[in-house]
């Protein structure tokens, strides 16, 4: 049997609710938090991790799920943030059984949360979800993999930089460090890679780094190196919290932007890297590609019109940074006080977004 038990959220002032998940004939332990329905229903993934804490899991779902309302409001789309996190390994713990249970406690939320793959899990993972409950999304392609619409995103907002910083109207000769070789920052490298940009990979998996090199002809650093690597743009792409006191030193890229969520450890980590000239695109603008193909999901769904709909990633990203040079501000910090006052309203989806969808 299913148990939800919403007596935690009156520890979580920032958050409506905060829902502990069980199943024991299941083997379930979750935890999701709705940050903010203002918007919408909550949206954002759901993870499988083997957290080494209940308290660990706790903080990347209170963290993720604001994250997510930041990264919607900031899209101009209909959704507030939302995350489900489970305690598991899911390469020996995750089975079917355990995704039924988690999709009836979603179920129950009724609707007020919607979720979707993300690390840990699979398309696939959302079709037996979606035999419980109409509430998991994500839709696999004909080739049965996840649209690439985060890694496309990334990739323009990272190209919307490189213009911003240095006037390049493309990424011939640009050399970029990309850590982490899962499905977006592999996805990453082929549309860098396809722009002419010199790529530098790390991943603690070696067969990925090899078929890196092998398909885009990546130079393989270790993962201790990748950070303080001499290049042009640094793209994290595996971890949170990758910038923090300790890492922030070795950085020597001029720009930083890449598809992982929570990049900073804290906001004040976003100023550390202004005030040493170091450009940060807000990792809730450049990833905002996934949610815009969730956005985007039902009628007339379409890969080709998710990814012209994620061409405003790109826009945002001029935008954001152009304001907060006038400014002269960091570009994490403007995008944090733009996006608190767009999560107090509850609006439509924005004209490029209806337009995509028309079409």
């Amino acid at each position: 049997m299913v148990l939800l038990d919403d007596r935690t959220s009156a520890s979580h002032p920032t958050h409506e609710r905060v829902i502990s998940v069980s199943d024991k004939a299941a083997g379930l332990e979750a935890i999701i938090a709705i940050h903010s329905t203002a918007r919408g229903p909550a949206f954002g993934g759901c993870r499988v991790k083997p957290y080494p804490s209940r308290a660990d899991a706790l903080r990347d779902a209170l963290r993720l799920s604001e994250a997510m309302s930041r990264k919607s409001a900031m899209a101009g789309l209909p959704f507030g943030g939302g995350k489900c996190v489970v305690i598991a390994d899911p390469a020996t713990q995750k089975t079917d059984a355990m995704l039924r249970a988690l999709a009836e406690a979603i179920h129950q939320l009724g609707g007020s949360y919607l979720t979707a793959d993300d690390s840990g899990t699979s398309v696939r993972d959302m079709e037996v979800m979606r035999e419980i409950t109409p509430h998991a999304r994500g839709f696999a392609l004909h080739t049965g993999e996840a649209c690439p619409a985060a890694a496309y995103g990334t990739f323009l907002a990272l190209r919307a930089a490189v213009e911003h910083r240095w006037g390049l109207s493309g990424l011939g000769g640009v050399r970029v460090a990309v850590q982490g070789l899962g499905n977006l920052g592999m996805r990453l490298c082929a549309y860098l890679s396809e722009a002419g940009a010199e790529l530098v990979v790390a991943d603690p998996r070696r067969e990925l780094v090899e078929r890196a090199a092998l398909d885009f002809g990546a130079e393989a650093v270790s993962v201790d190196r990748i950070l303080s690597e001499p290049v042009d743009v640094l793209s994290p792409n595996a971890f949170e919290d990758v910038i923090c006191d300790a890492s922030l030193p070795l950085i020597r890229a001029g720009i930083v932007v890449g598809g992982a969520n929570n990049q900073l450890q804290t906001a004040q980590h976003g100023l550390a890297l202004h005030q040493r000239r170091i450009l940060y695109v807000p990792d809730y603008i450049a990833n905002a590609g996934g949610v815009i193909d969730v956005a985007m999901e039902g009628a007339g769904y379409s890969t080709q019109g998710v990814l012209k709909a994620c061409e405003a990633i790109a826009e945002t990203t001029t935008d954001l940074l152009e304001e907060a040079r006038r400014r002269s501000v960091a570009p994490s910090q403007l995008a944090d006080e733009l996006a608190a006052q767009r999560m107090g309203r509850t609006r439509a989806m924005d004209g490029v977004m209806a337009e995509a969808v028309a079409a």
